[in-house]
């Protein structure tokens, strides 16, 4: 069995995906696997994949077919790993150098963790930092996972990061039914609460990943569905699991939520040039 298996899917990453993969392969953990699959993309991304097929660490899949929101390409190139531990890296993200081996290190040492997340720093279209070190909140150390999954609903975002800052036990993400794309904003932080009803989760003090962030992500409009997207994610987790949520954490959680988008606005009014995707070929 491979130790890690880092998995991209990939979609419409013309301009980033070549940054994406050498940020990966440039890791310094020696048993690794790469998996990567374009989702239909029509801006060259298959093509800007396909250099990297020569690498003997990477498996590039044939195309995923169009449709199925992101939670369809996501499992595909899961189903197609083998590593021991899980990394998802989307195509326009970055690790920064030994996240991976501190990451490997940290579950090797917690054997009864399924999960470790570090911090991230957040990017603007081009890669620039727009905000660095950014989650975890109280989440730093080893936490048992019902406790890890409260604090994240009580905080109305995700604390545990978007998957590059993520790297989970591949058979535990498994156990618990795979990536839960029912939320379509929130299948990293659904898919994570699933699975850290069997586990802890051990919050490592250090910046793993670079998280970018364009227009098409963070908008005024789309603030507003991430936040209703989140308030659902709270009530349905909690009635399907009973014992985890209380009201309490459901108020709290539903109302940070709110202030969460009313501050991704903010970001957006603020940075919004810096949010424009470059064009394949602008200087």
């Amino acid at each position: 069995m491979t130790r890690v298996s880092v998995v991209v899917p990939a979609f419409r990453n013309a301009a980033t995906i070549a940054e994406t993969m050498r940020s990966i392969l440039d890791q310094d953990h020696a048993d690794l696997e790469v998996v990567v699959a374009d989702h239909s993309s029509d801006d060259g991304t298959a093509a800007a994949i396909e250099p990297f097929a020569d690498d003997p660490r990477v498996r590039i899949l044939d195309a995923t077919p169009a449709g199925g929101g992101a939670v369809r390409n996501w499992q595909r190139v899961t189903d197609a790993a083998t590593g021991e531990y899980l990394k998802l890296v989307p195509g326009d993200d970055l690790l920064h150098p030994g996240a991976i081996a501190a990451q490997a290190a940290a579950l090797d040492a917690q054997p009864d963790a399924v999960l470790v997340a570090g911090r991230r720093d957040i990017l603007d279209a081009r890669g620039a930092v727009l905000v660095s070190g950014r989650g975890l909140g109280p989440l730093v150390g080893r936490h048992d996972g019902r406790e890890a999954i409260r604090a994240s609903v009580r905080a109305g975002t995700n604390l545990l990061g978007e998957p590059g800052a993520v790297l989970l036990r591949r058979g535990a993400l498994a156990a618990a039914g795979g990536w839960d794309g029912r939320h379509a904003y929130l299948i990293d932080q659904a898919s994570y609460a699933r699975a850290l009803l069997a586990g802890d989760m051990i919050g490592l003090d250090a910046t793993v990943a670079g998280f970018r962030v364009n227009a098409g992500q963070w908008s005024m409009a789309l603030s507003r569905e991430q936040a209703a997207q989140a308030i659902a994610f709270h009530h349905a987790f909690a009635a399907e699991h009973p014992g985890v949520l209380d009201p309490a954490d459901l108020r709290v959680g539903d109302r940070r939520a709110r202030r969460a988008a009313l501050a991704r606005r903010a970001f957006y009014v603020l940075h919004r040039r810096r949010l424009r995707l470059p064009v394949i070929g602008e200087g």
